[in-house]
C-alpha cells in the first residue's frame, strides 16, 4: 500500500509540475484542448463544441425568409454511393436547392433543419463577404488598401486586405492541424487571439503567391473590425445588419469568440448555423450579390471573389474555393470535417452538406468526398437539371 500511495504523490507532483510548465510557457490552452477534445471522446475539434466556448449570437432576421420548396420535394431518393458515404462519414446534413427551391434534403444522427453545427473554415467565405460590405459602406477603401493602415507594424510590408482575403499575405501563420503546440491550436483554445494574430511577421513577398492560412482570415477580421470603430460597431453586429437581417436568415447563429473580456470572433473558423442558412451565403453569391432585387454586395467584388487571382492556383479566388469539375465552373465554400456550400451557377444547383469527416485527400484541390457529392447530385437530378 505504501508503494501505491508513494507512487501516485510522485504522479500528483508530475502532473503539477507539467501543468504548471504548460501555463508558464504559454502552452496552458492544451489543457483546455484536452478538455474539450479527448475528455469529451473526440480526437479533434467537432461541429458541436460551442458549448465549451464564449460566443456571440447572431439573432435571426425580423423578417425571415423560408426557402421555397420544390415541386419534386424528396420524389428522389438518394444514390446507393452518396447514402454510403454520407453513412461512412457521418453526414448530419445533405440538403440541395435546385433553381432556389429546396429540392432534397435529409438530416441524420438527430440533427435536423434548424440544428446549428460548426462552419469551420466556411466562415472564412462569410468573412470575405464582410470586407466586400465594408468596402461598399466606405470603411475599407478597396480591395489595395494597405493592412498598415490598420495596423502599423504592417506599414512597410506591402500586404493589402485583398491579399488577406486571396491567402496571398505572406505571413508566418503554421497551418498545422495536428501539431498542439501550433498557431492553429493555440488560436483555436487560446484567449487574446489578437496578441497571437499581431506576433505574426510577413516572411514572403505579399501578393505573389496563394497559400491557405487561417491566419489571414483571422488578420482580415481584425481589420473590418478597426474600420468600423467609428460605427460601434462589432463584426457579429455587422453580419447581422448586413447580411443575416436582410436575407431573412431563419435561425439565429453563434459565433464563437477568444474569451469574454475580449470578445474577438474567431472568424477563420466557428460559425454555427444550419444547412439551410449556410446556403443563402452560396445563393448569394450565385447571384452577383443580389438578394430579392436588392443589390447587398457590389457584383464586380462577388465576380473578382469567385474567379482564381492567380492563374498558378485556380482553385482559389477571394475568400472561396473554386473547381472546374465535370467540365463546370463551381465555386464553394469548405471547413475542415466536410462542411461544403457548393454552388454550380450554370445550372442553379446549390449543395450543402455538414458532418462529421471529410473524405480522404486527392491530388486535386479537393477531397474525395467533394466530388463524390457532386457527381451523386447530377445522377439523382438526371433529366430535371
Amino acid at each position: 500500500m505504501k508503494k501505491i500511495l508513494k507512487f501516485l504523490k510522485w504522479v500528483l507532483m508530475l502532473l503539477i509540475f507539467v501543468v504548471l510548465g504548460l501555463y508558464i510557457t504559454g502552452y496552458g490552452y492544451i489543457l483546455k484542448g484536452v478538455w474539450v477534445v479527448y475528455l469529451h471522446g473526440h480526437t479533434t475539434a467537432y461541429i458541436d463544441d460551442f458549448q465549451f466556448f464564449d460566443t456571440e449570437m447572431i439573432p435571426a432576421s425580423a423578417h425571415p425568409q423560408p426557402w421555397k420548396i420544390h415541386k419534386d420535394y424528396n420524389t428522389v431518393q438518394a444514390t446507393n454511393a452518396l447514402s454510403e458515404i454520407n453513412d461512412k462519414l457521418g453526414t448530419v446534413a445533405f440538403l440541395v436547392i435546385k433553381n432556389d427551391s429546396i429540392w432534397f434534403e435529409k438530416y441524420f444522427d438527430g440533427f435536423g433543419k434548424n440544428s446549428q453545427t460548426n462552419s469551420f473554415s466556411m466562415a472564412k467565405s462569410i468573412t470575405s463577404a464582410l470586407l466586400g460590405k465594408a468596402i461598399d459602406d466606405g470603411f475599407i477603401e478597396s480591395l489595395n488598401q494597405p493592412v498598415g493602415d490598420f495596423y502599423p507594424q504592417y506599414a512597410h510590408s506591402g500586404m493589402t486586405v485583398g491579399d488577406l482575403s486571396s491567402m496571398a499575405s505572406g505571413l508566418d501563420w503554421d497551418e498545422s492541424y495536428s501539431n498542439p503546440f501550433g498557431m492553429t491550436a493555440k488560436a483555436y483554445y487560446d484567449s487574446h487571439l489578437a496578441e497571437t494574430i499581431l506576433k505574426l511577421k510577413v516572411v514572403d513577398k505579399p501578393g505573389q503567391n496563394f497559400k491557405y492560412l487561417s491566419g489571414n482570415t483571422q488578420l482580415l477580421a481584425m481589420v473590418i473590425q478597426k474600420s468600423l470603430q467609428n460605427a460601434s460597431i462589432d463584426l457579429s453586429e455587422y453580419l447581422q445588419e448586413s447580411f443575416w437581417q436582410p436575407m431573412g436568415f431563419e435561425q439565429p447563429a453563434l459565433w464563437q469568440i477568444d474569451d469574454a473580456e475580449n470578445r474577438l470572433v474567431k472568424a477563420y473558423c466557428c460559425l454555427g448555423s444550419n444547412a439551410r442558412d449556410f446556403a443563402r451565403f452560396g445563393k448569394l453569391y450565385k447571384d452577383y450579390g443580389k438578394w430579392n432585387g436588392k443589390q447587398l454586395l457590389d457584383s464586380t467584388f462577388v465576380a473578382k471573389s469567385i474567379t482564381p487571382r492567380f492563374a498558378k492556383s485556380p482553385e482559389y479566388g477571394y475568400g472561396f474555393w473554386l473547381s472546374d469539375f465535370l467540365g463546370k465552373k463551381i465555386f464553394a465554400m469548405r471547413g475542415i470535417l466536410g462542411q461544403y456550400v457548393i454552388v454550380i451557377p450554370q445550372d442553379d444547383i446549390i449543395i450543402v452538406r455538414l458532418g462529421h469527416q471529410r473524405g480522404t485527400k486527392t491530388d486535386l484541390p479537393f477531397s474525395s468526398d467533394f466530388y463524390v457529392y457532386i457527381d451523386e447530385v447530377y445522377k439523382m437530378l438526371g433529366e430535371n437539371q
